[in-house]
Formats: C-alpha cells, sequence, structure tokens
C-alpha cells in the first residue's frame, strides 16, 4: 500500500522525534522506518508529500497518522495565545500518533527517568528477545506474548528498576484487572487514575499512554520541560483557546522550549 499525504500540516521529522513514540528511525538516506502493529511501515518527505509504504491498509494508515484531523485548526485557535503562537511555527507539523495501547503503556513506562536513546535500545531490546520477527526487524511483543514474564527473565533489557514495573503491568493485563479496551470510554480523570494502579505509573506516564495512544486530547503530560514552560508563561494554568485540545498544545510547547529559546514573544 502506497500512501501519499498531501498536507502541510504533517512534519514527518518532528512527529516522529518529538519525544511521543520509539521506534522510529531515519535511514542514511533520510527515510524513517518502524515496525507499527506487526508490520514495517516506511514514511518519506517527497516534492509531493509524505510518501507512506506499508502493507497495512489504507485505513490503518490513516488512522495511525490521524489524518482525518483538521491540525492547521488548531494552530489557529492557538494562535490567540502569543506564546504558543510562537511555539505552532516553530513546531508546526507534529500529528499525535494514534498508538497501540500496550506498547503505548510499555515504552512509557521505560520512559521514566530515561533519555530517548536508551528508551529505544530497551525497546528493542524487548522486542528482539520477546517478539515475533517481522519484516526488517521484530514486532512488539503482545501482552499474551509476554504473559508470566518475571522482571528477571527481563534482564537482558538492561531495563533497571523498571523491569518489575514492565512485569506488573504485564501480569495486570494478562489478568483482567486493567483492561486497556475499557480506557477508551472513560474520562480522563478516571482514566488516569485507573492507569495509575499499575505499578510505576505516575501522572506523567499515564497522561502520556492517554494522549498518544487513547488520542485523549486533554491529556496534559508535564516532564521538565514543559513544566518549565509553565512556570516562566502560564504559572496559572493554559489558556482558554487550548481548551480540550491541551495535548496536541503541549506537543508544541515542548517541541519549542526543548529547542532552547525558540518560544518568542
Amino acid at each position: 500500500m502506497k500512501l501519499v499525504i498531501k498536507n502541510s500540516d504533517i512534519d514527518i521529522k518532528r512527529t516522529f522525534q518529538c519525544g511521543q513514540c520509539f521506534r522510529w528511525k531515519q535511514d542514511a538516506d533520510g527515510v524513517f522506518r518502524a515496525i507499527v502493529g506487526g508490520k514495517q511501515i516506511t514514511a518519506r518527505e517527497t516534492a509531493d508529500g509524505v510518501v507512506v509504504e506499508s502493507e497495512h491498509s489504507r485505513g490503518f494508515l490513516e488512522n495511525y497518522f490521524d489524518l482525518n484531523t483538521d491540525y492547521g485548526e488548531y494552530i489557529r485557535r492557538f494562535s490567540a495565545d502569543p506564546v504558543l503562537k510562537s511555539a505552532c511555527g516553530h513546531s508546526a507539523g507534529i500529528r499525535i500518533l494514534r498508538q497501540e495501547p500496550f506498547e503505548t503503556l510499555i515504552g512509557f513506562i521505560i520512559s521514566q527517568n530515561n533519555n530517548i536513546p536508551r528508551i529505544s535500545g530497551i525497546i528493542e531490546r524487548l522486542c528482539e528477545n520477546f517478539g515475533e520477527r517481522a519484516d526488517g526487524g521484530f514486532a512488539f511483543p503482545s501482552a499474551k506474548r509476554l504473559s508470566g514474564i518475571t522482571a528477571e527473565e527481563l534482564a537482558p533489557l538492561r531495563a533497571g528498576f523498571r523491569a518489575r514495573y514492565i512485569a506488573d503491568a504485564v501480569r495486570r493485563v494478562n489478568s483482567g484487572e486493567t483492561d486497556l479496551e475499557s480506557v477508551y470510554a472513560m474520562p480522563l480523570g478516571n482514566a488516569r487514575e485507573y492507569l495509575k494502579q499499575i505499578v510505576g505509573v505516575g501522572d506523567k506516564v499515564a497522561d502520556c499512554v492517554l494522549l498518544f495512544a487513547f488520542h485523549k486530547l486533554d491529556a496534559f503530560p508535564k516532564d521538565v520541560w514543559v513544566r518549565r514552560v509553565m512556570a516562566e508563561y502560564y504559572p496559572n494554568g493554559l489558556p482558554e483557546c487550548t481548551r480540550g485540545a491541551e495535548g496536541v498544545a503541549q506537543q508544541y510547547l515542548f517541541d519549542s522550549i526543548r529547542a532552547d529559546g525558540l518560544i518568542k514573544v
């Protein structure tokens, strides 16, 4: 399946490198590749738009890249605020990917007190040791495939204290204590508290999972970068123009502040 995305509101490099996903890698020829949903997807920028190729269906790809959402409208809304207008000007093109919940949960458990290269390395070792072989690499292992895994058996990942958290998440999902499908229908606050029952999942990890897997756009993950933005520019909270889409605003703010000084008012 070949899909050409002719959309000015997508920048694949920013989308893949803004901290919401960990398996996309760019080749020397500029092509991004990842195993998503058990199949490889490639994406590259061309003069005609973003060219995406995969054995996945058009519907899967359109959903994954959230192509039916008008991000230009978010930018127009957010631009009522001068700080967000600056952030959108710098980081336009970021889209919130619709990722698989279990993989996203484990990925953000691994992300705690970690940097992106190390997170990606741990996830790759998880896939290589426990995932099924897929075109061009290994698929992310399902909860069922990891059933019964212990922290000790996860030692090859070199995940440190996070191994115990991964094992608890696997156990809860397989036992039904944590029903990830039910989270889609939950209000944000209830969903956050539900995920926080998993050992090692706090507000930030829960909000990342809710935003990047369940597409709850009102989730607003706060890491050190976002807390810095909030303290400097929004000590009384985000402006009204972000209501219901705080998570989209978070991505523009996060990407901009990491660039050091690119938020200019």
